[in-house]
């Protein structure tokens, strides 16, 4: 399985590229701000053809490039029912002083447009895009319809495309619009613990990790034990 990733140039969000093998089909997970022409140089390089971008939530910082990747190639872009109202304007929660900002340093317009081809998906949902099929975990916390991605691998650990839910030592923050402490608690209780401890962990932003890793020394989980909600 091929696996490639790239922050963005804004917010450090992670683009993820992934595929069989190279040379054929893959998938995009979060094309976040300016990540269009170095995600190009990641197709051509290993010779892919985007069949679908797989949203992890709707923040802006996640799906700043959705529309001009989709509608470039004539694939659908898929997200939570829950944040599919966030797709209608993800920016917003940016707020227009940084939209501003962005907009002038990456020469993007920041008029929002939706995708062409916007589906939505639920909890418990198997995406097949690629040769791959992915498990949908709804996770909501860090927003309405935060999820995570799940994707066994033949030869390896299962691979977690994590969002914003869950980082190497620290998790999603709840107090932005659509945030809920309560709900990430679950998410964390529910979600994340019962996950195999080799489970790769792909986060939104910052390095890779395991749940075992985690499970063991991120502070936001030490303790929590599955079933029991903290405060």
């Amino acid at each position: 399985m091929l696996v490639v990733s790239f922050p963005a140039a804004a917010f450090a969000t992670n683009c993820y590229v992934v595929a069989p093998e190279a040379g054929g089909p893959c998938l995009v997970v979060d094309p976040g701000i300016g990540v269009v022409e170095q995600l190009g140089q990641v197709l051509a390089k290993h010779r892919l053809e985007p069949q679908a971008v797989l949203l992890t939530h709707g923040h802006g910082d996640h799906t700043w490039s959705v529309t001009p990747v989709c509608d470039a190639s004539g694939i659908p872009a898929l997200i939570h029912t829950d944040d599919e109202y966030r797709l209608r304007d993800p920016l917003g929660d940016l707020g227009p002083d940084l939209v501003r900002m962005l907009e002038q340093q990456f020469g993007q317009s920041a008029k929002w447009a939706e995708p062409s081809d916007a589906r939505t998906f639920a909890d418990g949902d198997s995406l097949t895009f690629a040769g791959l099929t992915l498990t949908v975990d709804h996770a909501p916390g860090h927003t309405e319809g935060s999820v995570l991605f799940r994707l066994p691998q033949p030869d390896g650990p299962e691979l977690c495309f994590a969002g914003d839910v869950l980082f190497a030592g620290s998790i999603g923050r709840t107090d932005l619009s659509g945030g809920d402490h309560d709900a990430m608690q679950r998410s964390l209780a529910e979600r994340i613990l019962p996950l195999a401890d080799e489970t790769v962990v792909l986060p939104g932003h910052g390095p890779a990790t395991t749940i075992g890793r985690e499970r063991a020394s991120n502070p936001f989980l030490v303790g929590l034990v599955e079933g029991h909600i903290g405060g």
